[in-house]
């Protein structure tokens, strides 16, 4: 197994945060799982929209899903599910709504990745968003397997 790969970066603004999705959007594809991460108000949801409209051929309203769970979107990367799984109580939910399947033919991006429990891919990019001071300043924590260290260079930094 590849060892894993950390790091840290700050985002200075709602602006830089969303700069940041839509230079990892083109890295990405069928298969990848980012897992988001951080209170309510962090920012997941933000960091979403931005990486999604970044990747849609036509513009479009890319809603929170949280009342829907998943949004499902056609992409230029191929198909985009946004779940949300703060509603969710049990991970035999996950897999009800066909997320689990999706993991392996679909990007996902998943707000509240600890209600996957077991399910979590062991393939998956995690990034958490902590608020840092007043204003829209964020702390962005990765973490995942080694490979997402190369795919990321330069994004990151």
């Amino acid at each position: 197994m590849s060892s894993p790969f950390r790091t840290e970066l700050r985002l200075a603004s709602a602006e830089e945060t969303a700069r940041l999705a839509t230079r990892i959007a083109p890295l990405l594809g069928p298969g990848d799982v980012l897992l988001l991460s951080g209170g309510i108000g962090a920012g997941k949801t933000h960091f979403a929209r931005a990486l999604i409209q970044s990747l849609l051929v036509e513009p479009e309203d890319v809603p929170s899903p949280t009342f829907t769970l998943v949004q499902e979107y056609d992409t230029t990367a191929g198909t985009l599910w946004h779940a949300d799984l703060y509603r969710l109580s049990d991970p035999l939910e996950v897999v009800e709504l066909g997320l689990e399947e999706a993991f392996s033919d679909a990007i996902c991006l998943v707000e509240w990745p600890d209600r996957l429990a077991d399910l979590t891919p062991p393939s998956a990019l995690a990034l958490e968003l902590i608020p840092e001071g007043p204003g829209d300043a964020r702390l962005l924590r990765a973490d995942g397997p080694t490979d997402w260290a190369a795919r990321l260079a330069g994004v990151l930094a």
